[in-house]
């Protein structure tokens, strides 16, 4: 479980941290709210937010959600209080994985200057993020 997971998050964060350098790159700051309303801006980055937020989320069928299931699972047997703090820990992480999303693609764009299109190797890099994610969501037993 803990190899799934690790595998699984190390790619989520990096597109992650690919995407918000790209917003950088743009707006030259790393402020949230000043980040707004990129969906209007960048419409084809949005779509990439939105799918690694939606891995970075576990959602089902994902690796992150197996990793995590199984991770779980093994805390559950090893002490039933740790339901607890695993459940919050993961509120916490789908909270703040909404927030960022919803604070860096909708609302009223804040930047008066043109932000300029993102080149084909910002979403080749995308594109070789989601690749093995997509692999390990189909192939699960590769991991296991």
């Amino acid at each position: 479980g803990a190899m799934t997971l690790m595998i699984a998050h190390g790619l989520t964060s990096s597109m992650l941290f690919c995407l918000a350098n790209m917003h950088y790159e743009r707006t030259h700051t790393r402020t949230l709210i000043l980040t707004r309303g990129c969906c209007i801006a960048l419409p084809l980055t949005t779509m990439w937010w939105f799918l690694s937020s939606l891995f970075n989320l576990a959602l089902p069928p994902t690796t992150n959600l197996l990793g995590e299931l199984l991770i779980i699972t093994a805390l559950f047997n090893w002490s039933t209080t740790t339901i607890f703090f695993t459940g919050l820990t993961t509120l916490l992480t789908a909270t703040y994985t909404l927030y960022t999303f919803i604070m860096t693609q909708h609302g009223k764009l804040q930047t008066q200057n043109a932000i300029p299109p993102t080149h084909t190797r910002e979403h080749l890099l995308m594109i070789l993020h989601l690749i093995p994610l997509l692999l390990l969501t189909l192939h699960p037993n590769m991991l296991l």
